[in-house]
């Protein structure tokens, strides 16, 4: 066992105290109290609850309800986050009810669906609280039986002493276990203790998703709710000049039209607050029908901006000025700037040894450039979001990655008290980074607000994909120095993209070359952008491997050998000093694709590619192979090897990986957006590519490597490598390397 203390962050973490009605009350400062009365997998509800204070609950009859705090959005959280606090507990899972957490920024801390994190940054947290609470449970029953402590054990959910033959439930012994004090230390499970964590569990909403049981934003409503939808600009760099709602407004079930502002303009937005339409038409009606209808036949006058500034809020609370270029931007103007910007001299963001000098006595040079668009995160579930604001309060539901930054927007925009501003979490039908951007949120709340009732505001898909907050648009040089004998000397990357880029100039290849040169540029635009699934590095990581793989072939060395042998050099010599990568995890699990593929021994004749990529905190190699039919490629099969540390479900691990495997290969073939005088192009699945059944991998093989590392991420870290992989796989089928996303078009033409 490992002995910990039982504070975190230099305060107490735990407290006790008693419930009203008595029974077990632990408090967390970051978890929230709540129970449902329904009673799934056959579960029959207790008579009394004991309550334990913000994460969870035990009934007489030892059912047990804990309290999922991050919200959920397909990575599976709300039965992986409960799994590791019943680990501790040694609760039997059967009897187990779980529930997704309000937002309490007093109780929670970290309340974010965002960079692969939400294990990572609570597990032991979560164990500690599990562990605390056996304790309690059992130095109650000591108490009650007369008998040292450390004389008894547990065993899912019962307490047991061995000499005498005394056993009962939890639920028992929780009302004396409030009155015991939370000790200074406590005993954490060996990892080979493990019952729950370690071992896949089913999904706990899967039986009602499949059943179609209302747990998403859409499905949330209220008696006497309207809808209401928004009305944006057409294009980026255009705002609202004016509009003629009279006809609009007589048409059956209308309620309201007015125009809105998403924020004031001495406000100070937060990383959250991203939008490129603050002054929208809101409708209200009383249906869907009724009010996409009136959306339709509204008569609005739109003008193009020619610069615009608002307020961010810095670090420190230093505020600072952002500006928004003027103009109506195109995806042909675009590339002309890109092809500008990437001859001129670029910021050095890196730099080691003397790469000016290893490129000038080079006998070969290999230069390549890599391209990608703009890219729409299309969850299924379009922006949805309820609200419901009176004078002095406001309650909001809906699926949202980024409630606490959102809540305090809403509560700055109507002008109410932090604690009078209520939000719940649904569940989310997708999201990619989407749904940190909360604009919606007050949004919403300002249609309620005027309108004085509850309301439901819905994007259809069009709004989706046309509001903004794409993945910016990148482009990269790689070039690589070859010395007589077609050794690597030295290398080189550049890299831009409007209107940020993705740079990591401290990962792979850095530290394993003794000539490198890492530069950044950027262009600014007026088309929004934010996080997309595994932000920089689903670009960095395309175009880093495809060339790796290119520079191996030049070199006439095998692409995985090549790749180990500058893991081994950035192991046993690395160059700088701030590498952030594990150059023996990364090799890792290079060596076990190569084992699990049969890449030695299985390859002839197939057309296969690798790739493999450090990100999140956790390393993912994958080998591809394509099969040839018709003449067209078709992805065959696909082999992972992950390294994320300890895996807390693995049937939902493998899920995420087999997901971001379609969901890359998709991105690399088909995804785009692209602008016309500031207008997206595409503005629904019509238009808008996404992979389709008969195109996703045959089979996909998921091997993650067995260690004792606290967890890492993994709802990203698969996503990115498997497009250069695919690149690969193509380049040997084809005999056609793809430097350019869409792989279907694989051009940058002017």
């Amino acid at each position: 066992m490992t002995r910990i203390k039982t504070t975190y962050n230099r305060r107490s973490f735990l407290k006790s105290s008693l419930a009203a009605g008595g029974g077990l009350l632990i408090g967390f400062n970051w978890l929230a109290s709540g129970c449902s009365t329904d009673a799934p997998k056959g579960l029959v509800i207790p008579d009394e609850w004991f309550e334990i204070n913000a994460y969870l609950k035990i009934g007489e009859n030892g059912v047990t309800t804990i309290l999922s705090p991050n919200p959920e959005i397909g990575q599976n959280v709300k039965t992986s986050m409960p799994m590791i606090v019943a680990e501790e507990l040694d609760i039997n899972w059967k009897n187990v009810l779980v529930e997704q957490a309000p937002l309490n920024t007093k109780k929670y801390t970290r309340q974010l669906a965002g960079g692969s994190d939400s294990i990572r940054t609570t597990f032991t947290a979560l164990r500690m609280a599990g562990a605390s609470a056996r304790f309690m449970l059992l130095t109650a029953a000591a108490q009650a039986w007369e008998v040292p402590v450390n004389e008894l054990t547990t065993k899912g959910g019962t307490i047991y002493h061995g000499t005498s033959g005394k056993e009962a439930g939890y639920g028992e012994f929780a009302s004396a276990a409030s009155e015991i004090p939370v000790p200074e230390e406590v005993d954490l499970k060996d990892l080979n203790e493990f019952k729950i964590v370690g071992h896949s569990q089913k999904n706990v909403d899967g039986l009602d998703i499949v059943t179609g049981k209302p747990l998403f934003g859409l499905d949330y409503k209220v008696d006497g709710m309207l809808t209401a939808m928004l009305v944006h600009p057409p294009a980026f760099g255009m705002k609202l000049k004016s509009f003629n709602a009279d006809e609009v407004k007589s048409m059956p079930g209308i309620k309201d039209v007015f125009t809105i502002k998403v924020y004031k303009d001495d406000y100070a937005r937060q990383w959250s607050d991203t939008t490129s339409f603050s002054e929208l038409v809101a409708l209200v009606g009383n249906t869907t029908w009724e009010v996409w209808t009136a959306k339709l036949m509204l008569n609005v006058e739109w003008e193009p901006f020619e610069e615009q500034t608002y307020k961010a809020a810095g670090w420190g609370g230093n505020n600072r000025d952002v500006t928004v270029p003027g103009g109506l931007e195109s995806t042909s103007g675009h590339k002309k700037k890109i092809i500008a910007e990437a001859a001129k001299n670029a910021r050095v963001v890196r730099k080691d040894g003397d790469p000016e000098g290893a490129f000038k006595k080079a006998a070969k040079i290999i230069e390549r450039t890599y391209t990608a668009p703009f890219l729409a995160h299309s969850p299924m579930e379009p922006m949805n979001f309820f609200a419901v604001v009176k004078d002095d309060s406001a309650k909001l539901v809906g699926p949202i990655q980024s409630p606490e930054p959102m809540q305090k927007t809403v509560a700055e925009r109507l002008g109410l008290p932090l604690e009078k501003v209520e939000v719940q979490m649904t569940r989310m039908g997708g999201g990619f980074g989407r749904r940190l951007y909360g604009h919606f949120m007050p949004e919403v709340a300002v249609i309620s607000q005027k309108m004085k009732a509850p309301v439901k505001l819905v994007y259809t898909r069009e709004d989706e994909m046309t509001f903004g907050i794409y993945r910016p648009m990148y482009h990269a040089i790689y070039r690589a120095a070859l010395d007589a004998n077609n050794q690597l000397i030295g290398f080189h990357v550049k890299m831009g993209g409007i209107p940020e880029n993705a740079l990591h100039a401290n990962r792979f290849p850095a530290g394993a070359i003794d000539n490198y040169l890492a530069e950044s540029w950027s262009i600014e635009s007026n088309i929004s952008v934010g996080a997309f699934r595994a932000p920089g590095s689903n670009f960095n990581a395309a175009a880093e491997q495809s060339f790796l793989d290119e520079l191996a072939e030049e070199m006439q060395v095998d692409p995985i050998q090549f790749r180990l042998d500058l893991l081994k050099k950035a192991q046993e010599n690395p160059v700088g000093e701030n590498n952030d990568y594990d150059a023996a995890r990364y090799a890792g699990v290079l060596e076990l694709v190569r084992e699990k593929s049969g890449w030695d021994t299985d390859s002839a004749g197939k057309n296969r590619g690798v790739s493999a990529y450090f990100c999140h905190r956790s390393y993912v190699a994958q080998v591809l192979d394509i099969v040839m039919e018709n003449g067209e490629p078709r992805v065959d099969r696909v082999y992972n090897a992950v390294d994320c540390g300890i895996v807390i479900n693995p049937d939902a691990a493998v899920n995420m990986t087999e997901g971001s495997v379609v969901d890359g290969i998709g991105t690399a073939m088909y995804g785009e957006i692209t602008f016309n005088n500031g207008e997206p192009e595409q503005n629904n699945f019509d238009g808008y590519r996404l992979i389709r059944h008969a195109e996703a991998p045959k089979k996909i093989d998921v091997h993650f490597v067995e260690n004792d590392i606290h967890p890492t991420g993994l709802g990203e870290p698969p996503y990115p490598p498997v497009m250069a992989a695919l690149a690969n796989a193509l380049y040997k089928a084809t005999g056609t390397r793809y430097y350019h996303q869409p792989f279907i078009k694989n051009t940058f033409e002017v």
